[in-house]
């Protein structure tokens, strides 16, 4: 069996292992996700982003979700499952950082939100962090495999699941990287280039700046790489995203320096400086 080595340490993150600060941050390990159930229903999140203002408590989210049913489904049971997900997948706690900035940049750029969906996903679900590489190696117009999404999956959770259970993945995470636009068409789905936005690059940039990473390597992690754009096309739209307030960027003598001090709370600076 392939040794399986989580994604988010292929590039761009400096250390190999996680870190406490990474998990109070919002960041999720292991070898179960959520994935063997649900999709990141990007629909389903914004219908219950849109219900709760943006200083929502986590009760807030309870209620609009089992109470007021804005995900709109028809029993109890459904509508608390579907928040459990949800849950898993983006936090919906404000004392969750990494929520409480996805909510932030969810009402910067609107156009970014089912890549600010997948991203978050990325972070939180081992189960889809594990097909990124399939599909960031397909060209754009080719066919999925379904087998290389299987055989990685297998590698990632080493036999804790069935094949039924692979084979749910396997469909799940396919309709996600839809949802997001990285794949299209229905039964037979193929490789599509994602349209880019300055909110998803800098929200992208933010989840590598969180887990301690600096400078041009910003550039060269997992979730710069699902932007499907090169280092000079994230450059230009850094440099939007500043003009929007997301981010800060400078460059001068061969250095590049990014921040978000603007965005981050002391405590999230603090524990982003110590993710390294």
């Amino acid at each position: 069996m392939a040794i399986y080595r989580d994604p988010i340490f292929g590039v761009g993150v400096p250390v190999a292992e996680p870190l406490p600060a990474w998990m109070t941050l919002g960041f999720r390990f292991g070898d179960k996700g959520t994935h063997t159930s649900r999709t990141i229903m990007v629909e389903e999140l914004n219908g219950l982003l849109r219900a709760c203002p943006p200083d929502a408590k986590r009760a807030d989210y309870v209620r609009a979700a089992t109470e007021e049913n804005c995900l709109g489904k028809q029993t109890v049971a459904t509508r608390v499952l579907t928040l459990q997900r949800l849950s898993e997948l983006y936090g919906l706690d404000e004392g969750v950082p990494m929520f409480r900035l996805l909510r932030v940049f969810w009402g910067a750029d609107d156009a970014a939100r089912p890549v600010l969906a997948l991203l978050t996903a990325l972070a939180r679900d081992p189960l889809l962090r594990a097909t990124a590489p399939v599909v960031m190696e397909m060209r754009p117009g080719e066919e999925i495999a379904r087998q290389r999404l299987t055989d990685a999956l297998r590698a990632a959770v080493e036999g804790r699941l069935n094949d039924d259970s692979l084979d749910k993945v396997v469909r799940n995470a396919a309709s996600s990287w839809t949802q997001s636009g990285h794949l299209e068409g229905r039964s037979r789905k193929k490789r599509a280039r994602l349209q880019s936005t300055p909110g998803a690059t800098a929200y992208a940039m933010l989840l590598g700046y969180l887990m301690g990473v600096r400078g041009g390597a910003l550039f060269d992690t997992l979730f710069a790489h699902v932007l499907d754009r090169d280092a000079n096309e994230l450059t230009f739209l850094a440099m939007d995203a500043k003009r929007l307030g997301l981010l800060d960027i400078k460059s001068g003598g061969g250095m590049l320096v990014v921040s978000f001090d603007a965005l981050l709370t002391e405590d999230e600076r603090r524990l982003s400086h110590g993710a390294h």
